[in-house]
């Protein structure tokens, strides 16, 4: 399942250049945390399912084993393209990514 993803940077002198390196360096290393770009997308899914039941934060004994292993993939694998994309390009400010299927 591909996915597509846009970063919305809050800066206003951010080049569009530096918008799609960021892109792209948060789309390889959010497919090589998850082990393939074809699980992004159902993973994401999963975990927004989580999040809507759950809230952002649950506490880990009202997951079920696979839920939380669902829950805790997403969070490293967010948190690792987040610092790919973004690590030596802090003017970009609080950056967002948009997501879809």
């Amino acid at each position: 399942m591909s996915y597509t993803l846009q970063l919305y940077a809050f800066e206003e002198d951010v080049s569009p250049e530096a918008l799609r390196a960021a892109e792209q360096r948060f789309r390889a290393a959010l497919d090589a945390a998850l082990g393939d770009a074809s699980l992004v997308a159902p993973v994401y899914a999963a975990y927004k399912r989580l999040v809507a039941i759950y809230g952002e934060t649950p506490a880990q004994d009202v997951l079920s084993s696979d839920e939380l292993e669902i829950f805790s993939q997403w969070q490293a694998a967010e948190s690792a393209a987040m610092t790919a994309a973004l690590g030596p390009h802090r003017y970009m400010g609080d950056a967002q990514f948009d997501i879809r299927s």
